[in-house]
């Protein structure tokens, strides 16, 4: 049940974050959105009567300041992290010899070190909650290497990792941290991949088609529960079936 408990959502402006959060406010968790995107950000808020919190995942002095802003608005006490914020646009589509050193190190330092620093500075309010949940929002192409988004792919696969880790060590606090790893998904932060892609993931899923970012909130919302527990470290495919875990 996820009635009542504040949690976190990175990204959450548009696309995949914000059908998250909403799908939590439905759920009656009292979601609180997070993105570096004010103005987006703050009209997806109003509309589901939840806080908003600006934030720059590649700033440490951004999160620990949404970290204190938090703990205001909680009393210290989250019951939920979801890790979506993360940079994907416009960083793919060229071999990996041509990626740029600044393109990788910011891509690295907002997609890897913005989930490691995020997850830190929330984990004295997760260890209050006394059952608190981090999902991890990775991508199924660190499962089956897509080319020519490497950086992108290193960053996902990182988060994979970072997660079985990571649960192992809050796993004695009670702390459930688990990963999804979907495909494509249609919403306008993926306009810009090329149709070609779009149409290996809608003919390659077992499920075949277009999948909806709506398609696996239930899923997150789930693995935010008391019930994930015994999933923990654990990294789920949820891609109608192109990717098998």
């Amino acid at each position: 049940m996820l009635d009542g408990r504040h949690i976190l959502v990175t990204g959450a402006a548009r696309g995949l974050g914000a059908e998250i959060a909403g799908h939590l406010a439905g759920a009656g968790a009292r979601p609180i959105l997070a993105d570096i995107a004010e103005e987006v950000g703050r009209a997806a808020a109003e509309a589901l009567q939840a806080p908003f919190l600006p934030v720059d995942l590649g700033d440490p002095a951004s999160i620990g300041a949404l970290a204190e802003a938090i703990h205001e608005i909680t009393g210290g006490r989250l019951g939920g992290l979801v890790n979506n914020g993360a940079i994907a646009t416009g960083i793919g589509g060229v071999g990996f010899e041509e990626i740029e050193i600044d393109t990788w190190d910011r891509v690295m330092r907002v997609n890897v070190r913005g989930t490691w620093l995020m997850t830190r500075a929330c984990a004295p309010m997760l260890r209050a909650d006394g059952a608190g949940r981090v999902v991890n929002v990775a991508s199924d192409t660190a499962l089956w290497g897509a080319p020519r988004l490497l950086s992108y792919v290193a960053s996902k696969g990182a988060v994979i990792a970072m997660t079985r880790s990571l649960a192992r060590e809050l796993g004695p606090d009670r702390i459930g941290v688990s990963a999804v790893a979907p495909g494509i998904l249609t919403t306008e932060s993926t306009d810009y991949v090329p149709r070609a892609r779009h149409q290996l993931y809608e003919e390659g899923r077992a499920v075949p088609g277009p999948q909806a970012a709506g398609e696996i909130t239930e899923t997150i919302a789930f693995l935010l529960g008391a019930g994930a527990l015994a999933l923990t470290g654990q990294v789920l495919p949820v891609n109608n079936g192109f990717v098998f875990g």
